[in-house]
């Protein structure tokens, strides 16, 4: 009797597991084209801006001198262009122009302190994000005015633009805080 109950016990166990395991299954786990290019775009943003964030202000005007570093853009002026190529890339898939001032892809001469600059750059991630939630499968390969000179470019690639021009100069910024003794916060 006491061996019926036990496997009596364990197959309803096991049942209430499987039931259990079930409702735990998402519903749809379907991600639409909208979600997973602002999906990439948030993974960009959660590295971009903490380590912005990481420098300290008087150290925003640093640039390496030594070595092939002549002429390159200083921290804050990386951060700047970053942010105004994402509003120019947001403006293209929403065909409408920046927002904003962009400065010739450097940002506007008046926004110079940190403050300033991380209100910029959070900004501008506000708007692309904006711009990305309307590309969806009709629209994806659809071709738009190109923001860099003449002819078309697809919302598929802007938006992977976004993210590919990002990094590159996430890269370099990584660069700039070491050199300075910091670690990024995306290393810690």
């Amino acid at each position: 009797m006491i061996r019926k109950l036990s496997g009596i016990v364990l197959c309803v166990t096991a049942l209430l597991a499987l039931s259990t395991a079930q409702d735990m299954k998402p519903k749809d786990d379907r991600r639409t084209v909208t979600m997973v290019l602002d999906h990439t775009v948030a993974n960009l943003e959660s590295e971009f801006v903490p380590a912005a964030e990481a420098m300290p202000e008087d150290k925003f005007g640093f640039a390496p001198t030594n070595g092939e570093f002549k002429g390159v853009r200083t921290f804050a002026q990386q951060i700047k262009h970053v942010a105004a190529v994402n509003y120019e890339l947001g403006a293209a898939i929403l065909e409408e122009k920046p927002p904003v001032d962009i400065g010739d892809e450097s940002g506007p001469a008046s926004v110079a302190t940190k403050a300033e600059i991380l209100k910029y750059l959070n900004d501008s991630f506000v708007y692309v994000h904006k711009a990305i939630q309307t590309i969806n499968e009709k629209n994806l390969v659809e071709t738009v005015r190109s923001p860099f000179g003449e002819g078309k470019v697809s919302r598929l690639g802007l938006a992977t633009g976004v993210a590919a021009h990002g990094y590159d100069h996430y890269g370099q910024m990584v660069v700039y805080l070491r050199m300075n003794g910091i670690i990024p916060p995306a290393s810690r």
